[in-house]
């Protein structure tokens, strides 16, 4: 038993990529959080944004209640709850998490010190593991963790996330985070040699190109996500996050995505309409 849902992300409305991930063993929530681009063309959040993001974060919170184990990849505020006032629902949970202050940035050490020592998750959680190139066992579940990769782009100021691979006798599940394609070839690299089954791939940033990331290095994550749909053991692929908040991104996948593994949204494998609210803001605030 390998059950694999997705809450919330940019085809659900949402910027997030949060996961929950069911084996016999335990209940893994990953990336419990979800947030709103605060400006995109030069436009405020709408309210069915707001609304949808009200949602998803209740969902995220009654998820996390029945969570055995929390994976936090980053400090990016779409990957977990800072807020204090969601502080207790850490609280019993074993928390494995992205070193907090190695290979790290700045902003993002600061925001994890703020998680774990002022809103008091360090006391709350059961007990917190810095899961960088951890392997760690729970019964017939295995969780593998990557050495930090960069988030996107080598050098990017972004800093770095851990990718994890989740297995158990019925699948290999690879959650790759904000790795962006990937455009690191070492990430790439690192999830073929999982020989993974199914994979929650972070897809380019198309949308940024030529603008917060060089076309050279968003055409490196278009090749390098043709190569992910092509890992031989490879039977099903999920491209969300930063991918979907592109109202172009269908031509991309007809264009690299054709020949390898089924490839889907995160909406369409959770059976829903693709729903890009933030790519389709200027619509809602008709200014379109």
């Amino acid at each position: 038993m390998l059950m694999v849902r997705v809450l919330a992300a940019e085809s659900m409305g949402v910027r997030s990529m949060a996961t929950v991930v069911e084996t016999r063993d335990a209940r893994i929530m990953i990336d419990p959080g979800a947030s709103l681009a605060p400006r995109r063309y030069g436009l405020p959040p709408h309210e069915a944004e707001y609304r949808r993001l009200e949602e998803k974060l209740e969902i995220i919170r009654g998820e996390m209640r029945d969570s055995d184990i929390i994976v936090i990849t980053h400090y990016h505020y779409d990957h977990y709850l800072p807020s204090p006032d969601d502080s207790e629902l850490y609280r019993g949970k074993l928390l494995l998490v992205k070193d907090p202050r190695h290979n790290i940035n700045r902003s993002q050490a600061v925001r994890a010190w703020k998680l774990f020592k002022l809103n008091g998750v360090a006391d709350k959680a059961s007990q917190i593991i810095i899961a960088d190139s951890r392997i760690l066992e729970f019964g017939g579940t295995r969780l593998i963790f990557s050495h930090p990769v960069p988030h996107g782009e080598p050098g990017t100021k972004l800093g770095f996330v851990i990718m994890v691979l989740i297995e158990d006798s019925e699948g290999r599940f690879a959650y790759t985070s904000d790795v962006q394609g990937p455009i690191d070839d070492d990430a790439y690299s690192l999830l073929a040699a999982w020989k993974p089954s199914m994979i929650l791939l972070g897809g380019p940033p198309t949308y940024f190109a030529g603008y917060k990331v060089s076309r050279e290095s968003v055409e490196k994550g278009l090749r390098n996500m043709s190569r992910v749909s092509r890992i031989p053991s490879l039977r099903s692929l999920i491209v969300d996050h930063h991918f979907l908040r592109d109202l172009d991104y269908r031509r991309y996948m007809e264009e690299y995505l054709v020949g390898g593994a089924p490839a889907l949204t995160a909406a369409e494998y959770m059976g829903r309409p693709v729903e890009q609210l933030e790519a389709r803001r200027r619509e809602l605030w008709g200014r379109a």
